[in-house]
């Protein structure tokens, strides 16, 4: 899924300092509290009752299972995750949250859980590919704070793409379906589950093929923690190893997504 923040400098150094500071050890973890950004089907979202759901929310209260750990999740706007991160209102993020190179400067993660393409949705018919010479003069809308949006204003804006961030992605699809926006830009499986297989997506479709760059995109999803926080991370990783290894995330995965996206 889903970073630029104008503070980024700022959040390097506060993470380098906090380098020295202690970390208590992995027997002590009795609560992992998750940042979630709940608006990212079928990832994360709520229900009609207002219950968390999706498939990192399953994964991560199995994570908290193993663990033999209470779940605690903390709603944010997923452009202010990180920072959040590190201002201790949480422990881990895990909000589809992309491994890059940027983000590794400020936070640490796991080893890689899942991975998901990255493709754009448009009206049917419209011909609209994700190339810069496509999409000159048009608005696309991408999630504040992903790297789809980190990917749009480098590869696109500078041709003349009106690149227009979001808080939250369904606003993003109330202005394509209203007409605000030509086409909008994230992993193709919450554009499929949370728009495209939805009544107000009918009329709508992927835009081309999937848009790969390890760079800007990066490789595969995992939880951010705080970069002096190994007990922790060395936690989160058993848990997952042991989750992918007895077939847990496999079998989650099964309930939301229609092809293969758990990295082995």
């Amino acid at each position: 899924m889903k970073m630029n923040w104008p503070n980024m400098a700022a959040l390097a150094l506060f993470a380098a300092a906090a380098l020295t500071a202690g970390s208590a050890s992995a027997a002590d973890i009795k609560e992992v509290r998750f940042g979630v950004e709940a608006s990212y089907t079928p990832f994360e979202s709520k229900s009609p009752s207002g219950e968390l759901q999706g498939f990192d929310i399953d994964v991560g209260n199995a994570v908290c299972a193993k663990l033999k750990a209470r779940c605690v999740w903390v709603e944010n706007s997923f452009d202010g995750l990180i920072p959040a991160l590190e201002a201790r209102k949480f422990n881990a993020i895990n909000s589809d949250m992309t491994i890059t190179d940027q983000r590794r400067q400020a936070i640490d993660f796991t080893d890689p859980i899942y991975t998901i393409p990255n493709q754009m949705i448009a009206k049917k018919g419209s011909g609209l590919q994700p190339t810069p010479a496509s999409l000159k003069g048009k608005h696309v809308g991408v999630l504040q704070g992903t790297i789809q949006e980190t990917y749009a204003k480098a590869r696109w804006a500078p041709a003349g793409v009106d690149v227009v961030p979001y808080q939250t992605q369904d606003q993003i699809y109330a202005d394509l379906v209203s007409g605000r926006l030509d086409a909008s830009f994230q992993d193709a499986e919450a554009a499929s589950k949370g728009f495209l297989k939805k009544p107000q997506g009918a009329g709508f479709e992927f835009a081309g093929p999937a848009v790969s760059d390890e760079k800007l995109l990066g490789a595969g999803v995992g939880y951010g923690v705080r970069k002096n926080d190994k007990a922790l991370k060395d936690a989160l990783n058993g848990a997952l190893k042991e989750l992918k290894a007895d077939g847990t995330i496999d079998r989650l995965a099964a309930k939301y997504f229609d092809v293969n996206v758990v990295l082995k």
